[in-house]
């Protein structure tokens, strides 16, 4: 007879408009190999970051509640409009530890930083939000901090244009604005958009230290798991994938992207 699990053994459900919270669910994979793993793509309404406060707090609420239904243990809010404009509610809704990218990621940025200056790219609505300088300040009060708003970098990636010229295009275009600010960080205020940092960092040069938020919210994610006497120590750990439209894309970029074998992704929609 199986052995019942216990809180521990339950899994992390994590969740994102599309692809990009991939991101983060394989840093917290590398990171604690033995978790058991639920990510959401909401493929249906992707992307978030054009989308309204109201809207965006609607869908990752319906997530939240999909993903807790599945009796996961934390949550990982793995995208940063949600982050910004929607945590606070989610947090109310579930009855269970709620965890999101912006201040792991503004934490790692004010700790890189050497001149005090920093640069912000992420969707229209992370931006608008104000999120990531409030966050940045709190901990490094005079900071000196550039937002740029880069909204065709989401769908770009969606699209599994990583490479293209498109892409390229795109990213000249936005990072001209940083041109006469001496930045030397940058944070990828956008879970899609590791996926584009080799063309980031070209452009911007090798001086400008580009800021992931995935690694360092894996690290957050272990830090509380384990201070809450939740971190899985038996077992393999093992990835189950949701999304609310387009499965089969779904599957085809998310192997590409992990580089491991993806074994299927279910079909979740929202009514």
């Amino acid at each position: 007879m199986s052995r019942p699990l216990g809180r521990a053994d339950l899994p992390i459900g994590v969740f994102d408009s599309g692809i990009g919270g991939l991101t983060v669910l394989r840093a917290i994979g590398r990171r604690m190999p033995r978790e058991r793993l639920i990510y959401f793509g909401d493929t249906a309404h992707v992307p978030y970051g054009s989308k309204s406060r109201r809207t965006v707090t609607r869908y990752s609420v319906e997530v939240a509640r999909f993903l807790e239904a599945q009796k996961i243990k934390a949550l990982v809010v793995a995208c940063n409009t949600s982050s910004a404009l929607a945590l606070g509610e989610v947090a109310r809704r579930v009855p269970v530890p709620v965890l999101g990218v912006i201040q792991p990621g503004a934490d790692a940025a004010a700790a890189a930083t050497r001149n005090g200056r920093v640069g912000i790219i992420g969707t229209e609505a992370t931006i608008a939000s104000g999120a990531y300088p409030a966050a940045l300040r709190a901990r490094l009060p005079r900071a000196r901090v550039w937002s740029v708003a880069c909204p065709l970098f989401v769908p770009l990636v969606e699209e599994g244009w990583w490479a293209h010229p498109a892409s390229a295009s795109a990213a000249r275009t936005y990072l001209k604005a940083f041109q006469a600010s001496e930045v030397d960080t940058l944070i990828l205020g956008c879970t899609h958009y590791p996926l584009l940092k080799g063309l980031v960092q070209r452009v911007m040069g090798p001086r400008v230290r580009l800021i992931d938020s995935a690694e360092q919210t894996a690290l957050e994610v272990e830090r509380l798991l384990l201070s809450l006497g939740l971190g899985r120590r038996r077992g393999p750990g093992h990835s189950r994938f949701f999304v609310s439209d387009a499965p089969e894309r779904f599957l085809k970029l998310a192997r590409r992207l992990l580089g491991v074998r993806v074994p299927r992704v279910e079909l979740h929609a929202f009514d």
